[in-house]
């Protein structure tokens, strides 16, 4: 097995940064997958136990000027490591300002993704600070539980209202309750609800828009719903609070399915990455 990437573009370097660092609020571990087009990084909760799972996926060629990699074998041409983002995220804070940055996979006291970077200098000298990142290597007969997500047949799916505006009002919410129920509708309608024995809390966005899914499954059981019919999900809310904190993709699109009473489905989506995030509903 061989990896190889190496950044030059500041751009791409910082795009690349936000992306991590995204991951880092997420998540303590995750499974990073590379092919030769894509890089993913990838959360496998068990959603039926009560565990979030994410999707990150990242095409590759808009952010690496070199990417090399020859998988476990000429059929199976990829590798799926284990990391920690926050040593990842680390590693690229010292890189800031780097004329270039170099990542690519070791093995020093064991498996490591090393990054080198090249930071720019008053002398003629090149200075490169190197990071080791201890990374376990997955075998192939796991590999299956990191497959992309299908999207799950919806009741609903909405656009989410601007991103800032919601995590402000979650913020507020969480003082009051541990649980939130999103519930939306086909008629762009969303509404946040935090009730308990002691308070009602319900804030209302109209007009979002609902997106076209195109002629699937899915679609065809949303069209067949009342338009004004509220799916709903009752999330742990701060699961929901802990999305919304990491967000730094600044998405074009953000999205949300609810399977009702089951599971909240979160997309970003942007021109080089998209987001997925799946919320389990508790009772």
């Amino acid at each position: 097995m061989k990896f190889r990437a190496k950044i030059n573009d500041v751009g791409c370097l910082n795009h690349f940064t936000r992306v991590v660092n995204t991951i880092t609020k997420l998540t303590k571990t995750c499974v990073l997958r590379l092919t030769v087009d894509n890089m993913y990084f990838v959360l496998s909760g068990k959603v039926a136990n009560g565990g979030v799972s994410m999707w990150c996926e990242l095409l590759q060629v808009n952010f690496f000027e070199e990417y090399q990699l020859e998988g476990v074998s000429a059929d199976a041409n990829e590798i799926c490591l284990e990391v920690a983002p926050e040593n990842l995220s680390r590693a690229l804070k010292t890189a800031q300002n780097a004329k270039s940055v170099k990542i690519k996979l070791t093995k020093k006291h064991g498996p490591c993704l090393t990054l080198a970077a090249e930071l720019p200098s008053l002398s003629s000298i090149n200075r490169i600070v190197t990071h080791d990142i201890p990374v376990d290597i997955i075998p192939k007969r796991l590999w299956h539980d990191f497959k992309e997500p299908t999207v799950p047949d919806f009741d609903v799916s909405i656009y989410l209202p601007p991103l800032k505006t919601m995590k402000s009002v979650v913020d507020r919410m969480k003082n009051l309750s541990n649980y939130l129920v999103v519930e939306a509708n086909m008629n762009g309608e969303m509404n946040l609800k935090i009730e308990t024995d002691l308070v009602s809390v319900t804030t209302h966005f109209k007009d979002l828009g609902n997106p076209p899914w195109g002629d699937n499954a899915s679609q065809s059981q949303s069209q067949s719903r009342d338009a004004e019919a509220m799916a709903h999900a009752r999330v742990d809310i701060r699961k929901l609070q802990q999305f919304l904190m990491g967000q730094q993709v600044n998405p074009n699109k953000s999205m949300c399915n609810i399977v009702d009473k089951r599971i909240i489905h979160l997309i970003l989506l942007q021109e080089d990455v998209s987001l997925q995030y799946f919320i389990p509903a508790v009772a």
